[in-house]
């Protein structure tokens, strides 16, 4: 065991305060590294060279001391993380401690080595790195996040620059704990720490908000060296990762399936145009109860709440809107300033703005499809307005019961080939990626001037090639994405949506995904 002393003042290579993104590089050749590094060093000059992705990583100085003489504004971290440790390096613990040291001496200012290399490893070695470069030890659990203490105490036995602690989250609140750790000891030491998967893409971005010294981006999509991984652009252009501060308010879009919403580019762009010092991030909730604990224990600011928990959150809440209360389902949350939580749905802005733009909604004849939460809010929203509103639900029981609270009329599938309508809207979840439920009506069936998908994702989804094909005026489903969040946006921030802008986001980001 090597005897504990006070760890070092960090070296005077290492700039005061670091950036806040490592943007993760990897390859299988030396040049191809060193081509991908080039791409990123001038909007990120904090590197992680992953060497252990290199077939033969020894053979690679080379090449990487002429990137190091080219770009001496650029801070890199050598990482070689061995297989038995969740990285791809098959070598020897010795043969690590050697590829780590001839980067630290060729120019790298950081090198990375894992609790398992660090406890097998001679003391010489484990010195001879720390004479070279400044030491992050890090540790990984791919299971879950348990135990973060007992970790750091194995840690602690090793005197080093920084302490990477990075866990796996299974639930939302895994994010809460490892923030809570981080609060808890980056007073006494330099701490770096997140959550890996999807559930943790939170820690990811508050982290340096709980105290850790910055967080790992991949350079491009794909080439994530971690699960849940976002790349450097998107922390820095979506995310703005280096404004982040504790008078940050976190917003957020709760639900599941999460990972494909649209909602964090559009109002990470309106909170940046309209100056707002807030970050919205998508919060994959597997139940609504672990949403809560999330919720109040962050604490986040405001919610747009999605599939499935539209109408169950309602419970949850301190308060509602008699919109809100009415409709039974509740897709916007704001925490006020006595800490309460009040409910709001804009889905029906977003049923009725894209509809009044295009047709007179008193005495149109609407068939909506559905009778969840975002149907709920089309049925109630558009009866208000004095449409004629009839509801088609796969299961009866639930459309009649929806039309009979709505004073709308219920329909089946027989008798839809008799019935004309100006608008179809479909409220379901059909055509939605991955979705593979059968369409909610057939092509012959939809007998009506327009059809509203709100559906946005894919844009062109196949409810939308059914009425294209019979000729139907096509409502996309960014049209009711934009205009509730919009009515989401006014809400939390008192000000006006920047309506232009999100759309301008929304249609970019639909575009790039179809190219």
């Amino acid at each position: 065991m090597i005897a504990k002393v006070p760890p070092p003042f960090l070296p005077r290579f290492l700039p005061t305060r670091l950036p806040r993104v490592c943007v993760a590089v990897v390859g299988t050749s030396a040049a191809a590294m060193v081509e991908k590094a080039e791409s990123i060093v001038r909007d990120n000059p904090f590197i992680e060279f992953r060497l252990d992705y290199l077939t033969e990583p020894d053979k690679a100085f080379t090449k990487l001391k002429g990137f190091i003489d080219f770009h001496p504004e650029a801070l890199l971290l050598a990482t070689c993380r061995r297989a038995l440790n969740g990285g791809k390096y098959r070598g020897s613990v010795a043969s690590e401690v050697d590829i780590l040291v001839k980067a630290a001496q060729i120019g790298f200012q950081l090198v990375d080595i894992e609790l398992e290399s660090a406890r097998k490893m001679k003391p010489e070695d484990f010195e001879r790195i720390r004479r070279q470069a400044a030491l992050i030890l890090s540790s990984h659990d791919y299971e879950g996040t348990s135990d973060l203490e007992d970790t750091f105490k194995k840690m602690r036995a090793f005197p080093a620059d920084f302490y990477k602690v990075v866990s796996t989250a299974n639930s939302l609140h895994d994010n809460v704990t490892m923030m809570k750790f981080l609060e808890a000891k980056s007073d006494q030491n330099s701490m770096i720490g997140l959550c890996m998967g999807e559930q943790g893409i939170i820690s990811r971005i508050l982290g340096v908000r709980a105290g850790s010294a910055f967080t790992f981006g991949a350079a491009l999509p794909g080439e994530e060296t971690g699960p849940g991984q976002i790349t450097g652009r998107t922390l820095h252009s979506t995310y703005r990762i280096e404004q982040v501060d504790t008078a940050t308010r976190v917003y957020g879009v709760a639900g599941d399936p999460v990972a494909q919403s649209l909602s964090p580019q559009m109002m990470n762009a309106a909170f940046r145009r309209e100056s707002v010092n807030a970050v919205y991030l998508a919060l994959h909730a597997t139940s609504l109860a672990d949403l809560m604990a999330c919720v109040r224990d962050i604490p986040i600011h405001g919610l747009s709440v999605t599939l499935p928990y539209k109408e169950q959150i309602v419970q949850h809440l301190d308060n509602t809107e008699p919109v809100a209360a009415r409709i039974g389902a509740c897709n916007t949350v704001i925490r006020a300033q006595d800490g309460k939580l009040y409910g709001f749905n804009t889905d029906v802005a977003g049923v009725i703005r894209p509809l009044e733009s295009r047709i007179t909604l008193s005495g149109a004849r609407i068939l909506v499809l559905g009778a969840g939460g975002a149907a709920r809010a089309a049925v109630f929203g558009l009866k208000e307005r004095g449409a004629e509103v009839f509801v088609l639900n796969r299961t009866a029981a639930a459309g009649q019961k929806l039309a009979r609270q709505a004073h709308a009329k219920s329909v089946t599938r027989q008798q839809l080939k008799k019935l004309k309508f100006d608008v179809i809207i479909n409220a379901t979840s059909s055509g939605m990626e991955g979705d593979k439920t059968p369409a909610p009506i057939a092509e012959a069936e939809m007998n009506a001037a327009y059809f509203f998908d709100m559906v946005y994702s894919p844009a062109e989804t196949r409810l939308i090639q059914m009425a294209r094909a019979r000729g139907m005026q096509v409502i996309p489903g960014w049209e009711m994405l934009l205009h509730q969040g919009a009515r989401q946006f006014e809400i939390w921030s008192g000000k006006p949506a920047p309506v232009e802008d999100m759309q301008r986001v929304v249609l970019h980001a639909l575009q790039t995904a179809g190219a």
